[in-house]
């Protein structure tokens, strides 16, 4: 991978070597954490815990995309993220946030009131005014691949051929991004989101075909069905199988894993770098 920096509205990431993003879910029905940092006091030492154990980015929530959740106004979610993204920016402004939202009016407002990266679960699909807000602003874009919709997605697994269509979606994405002068993409292939369990893992196996693109790898598998269903276990149950693909992604080339629990996911990036270095 030839790009090892992301811009943040003036801070350099360094992706040389693999990252952590930390998950922070301002809602009430997210498969793990829900409904867990419902004030101020819980989410700011939340977002301390995070950065304190290594975490580079927090990644902000207000929409959950869990197969089947029921779908929010843009009012609500305005009226959960923007009061966790003042808090946390006012009492960490060195913190690098990302918002998870498909709404480019949401990404805007959350922009202006201090996150510099936009994680978009659609890929601009849901909303095509977001490539030109991203490249109004200048800012990281994930790039994420699902068909359909939260609410759909379950239904959206058919490919004739599934890792050709994700690259194919990427391409074309890509060169749309491109077009319209954005320079930080971070693709990620989206493991959860139309994907069976057969998929999910034959993406995870051929992680390293997305480095033909030169772009950060983010994966996000932390705690997710593809564990759950696979171990028969509830997701509080799934830190162990968390770990095993945390490592697994790594050693394919992910550059940055979002995840709910900073420490372990940290530990693995050190026990790889020291086994890539022996």
């Amino acid at each position: 991978m030839k790009k090892v920096t992301i811009n943040c509205q003036g801070q350099l990431l360094y992706l040389n070597e693999s990252i952590i993003m930390g998950i922070l879910n301002a809602t009430p029905d997210s498969f793990y954490d829900g409904g867990k940092y419902a004030n101020e006091e819980e989410i700011s030492n939340q977002v301390k815990n995070m950065l304190d154990e290594g975490a580079s980015i927090i990644d902000i929530g207000s929409y959950s995309s869990r197969s089947g959740a029921a779908h929010i106004s843009e009012e609500e979610e305005l009226k959960r993220a923007m009061p966790v993204i003042k808090t946390i920016h006012s009492q960490f402004p060195q913190a690098i946030l990302s918002v998870d939202t498909f709404r480019s009016s949401v990404a805007s407002k959350a922009i202006e009131s201090g996150a510099c990266i936009i994680n978009d679960i659609s890929g601009g699909t849901l909303d095509t005014k977001m490539v030109e807000m991203i490249a109004y602003y200048n800012v990281p874009y994930v790039l994420m691949h699902m068909k359909g919709n939260p609410q759909t997605m379950k239904n959206e697994s058919n490919y004739k051929n599934m890792m050709d269509e994700i690259m194919f979606y990427f391409s074309k994405k890509i060169n749309a991004l491109r077009l319209k002068g954005v320079k930080d993409i971070i693709i990620d292939p989206g493991f959860g989101f139309s994907k069976s369990l057969d998929q999910n893992y034959e993406l995870l196996h051929k992680l390293s075909d997305f480095k033909l693109f030169e772009l950060p790898i983010l994966v996000g598998v932390s705690r997710k069905s593809m564990i759950n269903k696979l171990l028969n276990i509830k997701p509080r149950e799934a830190l162990n199988g968390t770990t095993v693909l945390h490592t697994l992604a790594v050693l394919n080339g992910a550059s940055i894993l979002r995840v709910h629990d900073v420490k372990e996911a940290k530990e693995v990036l050190k026990i790889v770098k020291a086994f890539q270095q022996a």
